[in-house]
């Protein structure tokens, strides 16, 4: 059943020149700035007594908002007593070093068992924050840093900081193939045309840039440093395919499975 969300106040002075997004996510910090935005452009808001489908409208200060708006009742995952890596914690956020195999949010095939369900159990009020604070993800095979927002107002935050490139996302991969330089890689990228679970460098995909320098040689592999300008979806590992040096144990994209002498036998990709 969804409940129903009646809001009023009175825009502050001070807020003059933000946007009517931004402005409504400071005045009411229990819902996040992507549930205001979704509410003014659904037109569940009055500024002044008049709709406004504009999220991006500056404000003056002064104005009368008022909201009525719905929240659909949402699913209520299980929090399980599943061990977490904390490197750094604050009043606001948790540092995790995600492990392999292990997935960051329930879905198709892991119904629970991931790292939404142990955040639940960890940390029980993060189930106040939308998708348990989680606002990037790590494959199941990637392992490495993830930040995750405590309260709603830092994953607005994060995720506005994310959206504002101001968060550096920096990865280390091993390669396949000797490489001689760095260099950047600027292909769009939008789901493969026949394996909808692929993704695949296309013309009319979304803008992806993917930086990266080397750290080291092997025999026949590189080890790179990556830094994402965006967040594609497999974006490194389309990025790297695309160039012919794909990363060692990433079939899925033309690593094969063999990795330098001594290394893991599994999926080299760590977010730094």
């Amino acid at each position: 059943m969804a409940q129903r969300v009646q809001l009023t106040a009175t825009i502050s002075e001070n807020q003059l020149g933000q946007r009517l997004d931004q402005a409504l996510a400071e005045m009411f910090p229990d819902y996040s700035r992507s549930r205001i935005k979704e509410w003014i452009l659904n037109q569940r808001v009055l500024v002044n007594g008049q709709l406004c489908d504009k999220p991006k409208e500056k404000v003056l200060g002064g104005e009368q908002v008022a909201i009525d708006a719905e929240i659909d009742e949402e699913i209520r995952f299980e929090a399980q007593d599943i061990p977490l890596d904390i490197v750094y914690e604050d009043d606001d956020i948790l540092v995790i070093n995600k492990p392999r195999d292990l997935v960051v949010h329930p879905g198709a095939g892991n119904p629970d068992g991931t790292v939404l369900n142990a955040l639940l159990h960890y940390y029980p009020p993060i189930a106040d924050v939308p998708r348990a604070g989680i606002v990037h993800r790590l494959d199941k095979d990637t392992t490495g840093l993830m930040v995750v927002a405590k309260t709603v107002p830092a994953q607005t935050r994060l995720v506005e900081s994310l959206q504002l490139r101001e968060i550096t996302r920096e990865y280390e991969a091993v390669a396949i193939g000797h490489m001689t330089a760095g260099g950047t890689v600027n292909e769009p990228i939008s789901r493969h045309p026949t394996k909808r679970t692929h993704m695949s460098v296309h013309p009319m995909g979304k803008p992806a840039v993917t930086h990266y320098r080397i750290m080291e040689h092997f025999r026949v592999h590189t080890r790179l440093r990556l830094r994402l300008e965006t967040g594609r979806t497999h974006q490194i590992r389309v990025h790297m395919a695309h160039i012919t040096h794909p990363l060692v144990g990433d079939q899925v994209y033309g690593g094969r499975p063999r990795p330098p002498k001594g290394a893991s036998e599994a999926f080299i990709f760590h977010a730094a």
